[in-house]
């Protein structure tokens, strides 16, 4: 994400400070450079919402809503329900968001947690079909960034996958006359894995795991891994105009495993499974 320099001062003070710090396998904050800021989940925020939830990571807040409607699947998809992600940077968040409609930031932000969720195959779309070809459930995530201090994609990821989780859905049957009816009691949405992102900023030959905001701002790239309930890889996402070397990409694979397998079980307390 795109941030508005700190005066230049501050800015010089600051990033020297970090760098030392970085020598000795500390940051600005007191961790250790592969550990995460504390995570708070709360599940079940949004009362007219089918699910949602708030993840804070560390000065991180975020909140993601769930609504489900039934409409057409895509034609090339028949078998298939819908899934969309979207994105809105509020301004209450960082004095950088302005109101308006979605800038390249928000539209990035909801590409890289649409692509976890759904090359993990997070949702299983082909249980959201009510009649093949012709009516679905179409499942909307939406991510509000309440409080902006670094770390965006992690705190969203995180907070649709509990969200997505906490979905309940109305029970739609399909009477003998072929025409669907809403009948009033709910069922979960089938969730069959819960993708965990790990971000790692590089600045200069350090790997930082959940970089503050300072810390994005002094990175010369950053890499988010999502790795699937068994283990795998299923999404990857660089930015940033530096690079990594294989050893670096070798160690933060590595490393997003590890933090990946903790993060979970977080995940899989605050839905009660």
């Amino acid at each position: 994400m795109s941030i508005t320099p700190q005066t230049e001062p501050l800015a010089k003070i600051k990033s020297k400070q970090i760098r030392e710090l970085l020598k000795t396998g500390k940051r600005i904050d007191g961790r250790e450079l592969d550990a995460y800021r504390p995570i708070t989940i709360e599940t079940g925020v949004i009362g007219k919402a089918e699910g949602s939830a708030t993840v804070s990571l560390g000065n991180t807040k975020v909140l993601v809503g769930i609504k489900v409607e039934t409409g057409s699947p895509y034609s090339d998809t028949p078998n298939t329900g819908v899934l969309t992600v979207n994105a809105e940077l509020l301004p209450l968040a960082h004095a950088i968001f302005e109101p308006g409609p979605p800038d390249e930031n928000s539209i990035e932000l909801a590409r890289v947690v649409d692509r976890g969720i759904r090359e993990s195959k997070a949702v299983d779309l082909e249980k959201l079909i009510i009649v093949p070809g012709k009516l679905a459930y179409v499942v909307f995530v939406d991510i509000y960034i309440l409080n902006h201090d670094g770390n965006l994609v992690d705190a969203s990821a995180l907070a649709a996958i509990a969200a997505l989780m906490n979905t309940k859905i109305p029970k739609i049957v399909v009477g003998e006359d072929g025409e669907p009816k809403k009948t009033e009691e709910f069922k979960p949405l089938p969730i069959q894995d819960c993708p965990i992102p790990v971000t790692i900023a590089k600045i200069g030959g350090s790997l930082l795991v959940d970089p503050v905001l300072e810390e994005e701002n002094m990175a010369s790239a950053k890499i988010t891994i999502t790795i699937t309930k068994n283990g795998n890889i299923c999404a990857i996402q660089k930015s940033g105009p530096g690079t990594f070397t294989l050893d670096e990409i070798v160690e933060a694979e590595k490393t997003a495993r590890r933090k990946a397998e903790e993060i979970r079980e977080k995940i899989l307390s605050s839905a009660g499974g």
